[in-house]
């Protein structure tokens, strides 16, 4: 069956309300880990992990950093509306850079408590940096599919974006914790490597690494490497259509240092090891792009983008090694210190691995495609990996336990 005929349905299960970690462990490392390798599914816990990968393999991180991304505004009746901004509303601009721009933005948003808010009304907010007050303002500026165009602005042309959203805004918590942010979720809903801001949501996997497993797996020879992605609210949004052909996935901004694909060239570094599913589409996209320039030679580009069905589309295959050469010489070539650019890969059933052999990663949602990719990673295992979790006390969704998955 080809991946987009796949019926979301049938990569469900029962999720009871009391198996969702409504708040962190006290510490992050003493997360359950289950293990799932050639079939046999086993425990341990995560602070053991260095224990459990081989020496000489390669770990890729997701360095991004979740912005505050929730921002609370007044009506002038006093009622409170939510803007959740997702992604730049700017056609010019994406969403990191968009956060350095001083004095007015336009982004994409949620927003919460919408009906109420009439399209020429203006609202408000007082927000204060070291001795400063100053007033944020928010206008309605069109509707983009399932959110909202809002044009922010400010009265201080010195302060940029991301201190607004510093001083204004809320942690972007998963809807499903249902709970408001408290002051520990600034620090936790954050991996202790995050250094790039631009994400709405965090890279979840990431979250049960600690300087000390940090340090063990150094100490093990364990390489360890970064790309970024920056999580954008699609990963909160369920697929709706009856097959994956009525689902279209979001696109997410993505750099990869030439570091990295110099390290995936050296064939000795095995095996390789993506934290997290936005970092294994990060690493597979790297993959798409290099298949790219090999059967397209001499056709201009200037950054990375792979679409939903690319790896679906029929065609030559290119072996890893030969795709993963052709993206070091591109950039070689071109001065490219860093690959640049977008992806959509959609990873589900029928998809074909090309360079991750093992994924860390928490436990998804019901008919999400994160939980199509783990079915793809692990094959029809995935349903007996999680009766297992939720037989076994796992704890599930963005603050729940982890998994070390290897692929089938």
């Amino acid at each position: 069956m080809r991946p987009e005929d796949l019926d979301i349905k049938n990569f469900s299960y029962d999720l009871p309300d009391e198996k969702i970690a409504r708040f962190p462990l006290e510490k992050r490392d003493d997360s359950k880990l289950l293990v799932y390798r050639d079939g046999k599914i086993s425990e341990s816990v995560f602070r053991n992990m260095a224990m459990l990968i081989p020496a000489e393999s390669l770990l890729v991180f997701n360095s991004t950093k979740v912005v505050h991304a929730r921002l609370l505004m007044q009506r002038k009746s006093g009622a409170t509306v939510e803007i959740f901004c997702t992604d730049s509303g700017e056609t010019d601009m994406d969403f990191p850079r968009l956060l350095g721009k001083t004095g007015s933005v336009t982004i994409l948003a949620f927003i919460g408590n919408g009906k109420r808010w009439k399209e020429d009304e203006r609202l408000g907010a007082t927000l204060k940096i070291g001795e400063k007050s100053f007033a944020l303002e928010a206008l309605r500026a069109g509707q983009k599919e399932d959110q909202f165009l809002v044009h922010l602005s400010w009265n201080d042309a010195d302060i940029p974006f991301l201190e607004i959203l510093g001083a204004a805004g809320k942690v972007p918590l998963p809807p499903y914790l249902g709970r408001d942010e408290e002051e520990n979720d600034r620090s936790r809903y954050q991996t202790v490597y995050a250094r790039t801001e631009g994400s709405v949501a965090a890279p979840t996997a990431g979250l049960h690494f600690t300087e000390h497993v940090l340090d063990e797996l150094r100490r093990k020879n364990v390489h360890l490497a970064e790309v970024t992605l920056h999580v954008g609210a699609g990963t909160f949004r369920p697929v709706k259509a009856a097959t994956m052909a009525g689902h279209e996935m979001h696109r997410e901004q993505v750099f990869i240092p030439e570091a990295l694909v110099e390290m995936l060239c050296d064939k000795k570094m095995k095996p390789v090891i993506a934290v997290g599913t936005t970092s294994l589409r990060t690493l597979e996209s790297i993959y798409w792009f290099g298949r790219q320039l090999v059967l397209q030679p001499g056709t201009f580009r200037n950054e990375l983008f792979v679409s939903q069905w690319e790896p679906y589309e029929e065609g030559p295959d290119v072996p890893a090694e030969i795709a993963l050469r052709a993206v070091r010489d591109w950039m070689t070539g071109n001065n490219h210190e860093t690959l640049e650019g977008y992806t959509k890969l959609l990873i589900a059933p029928g998809y074909r691995f090309r360079i991750a052999d093992a994924l860390i990663t928490n436990f998804h949602q019901p008919q999400s495609t994160l939980l199509l990719l783990v079915a793809a990673f692990t094959g029809d295992d995935f349903r007996r990996i999680y009766d297992y979790a939720l037989q076994h006390d796992f704890r599930f969704l963005s603050y729940g336990d982890s998994s070390l998955l290897w692929r089938k």
